[in-house]
């Protein structure tokens, strides 16, 4: 029987919402991981780092943008022993700076990927995918590398539609 497997990365801490700062326990991707989980049947995986970022927005996305112009791999907290039973992999997170968080690469870069559909998603303010979708297909060779879903971040407690139909489209509802 087909699996599928959620793993994502997300941010909550002082957050960027349509021009403002906000406080959130939760982050806009978990959000948006949470609706997915009441659609379909999936197990979840949180990327998580090690040492993560700052909770201070600003400082943040300092500390994100220095680690993707170094091409660093964070230590994750953990890591899935084999993703070998999954058929399909829905990966999740923010746009950082035009691309995935350098951590989502540490958690790819882990793992062979042939053979597997990936289905990315991306919440951002407006950036949508950026270029996640082609470094996810350099990342990951011999993978099904699916369109992506771009969820706006500040709507994403709003966005079960939009991930209702972007599933179907890919079969798993």
């Amino acid at each position: 029987m087909a699996k599928t497997l959620i793993a994502f990365f997300s941010r909550a801490d002082e957050n960027y919402f349509g021009g403002a700062m906000r406080y959130v326990k939760v982050g806009n991707t978990e959000i948006v991981v949470g609706i997915m989980k009441e659609l379909i049947p999936a197990d979840t995986f949180k990327i998580e780092m090690k040492e993560p970022y700052s909770p201070v927005y600003m400082t943040c996305i300092e500390e994100a943008r220095k680690d993707l112009r170094y091409g660093a791999r964070p230590e994750l907290v953990s890591m899935p022993e084999s993703i070998d039973e999954y058929d399909t992999v829905v990966l999740a997170y923010p746009n950082y700076w035009g691309t995935m968080p350098m951590a989502v690469y540490t958690f790819l870069e882990h793992f062979d990927f042939a053979g597997k559909t990936i289905l990315p998603l991306c919440t951002n303010e407006g950036s949508g995918m950026g270029s996640s979708e082609r470094e996810i297909k350099k990342t990951c060779p011999g993978a099904a590398v699916k369109k992506g879903l771009s969820i706006t971040g500040s709507a994403a407690a709003r966005s079960k539609s939009s991930v209702e139909r972007w599933l179907k489209a890919n079969g798993l509802m």
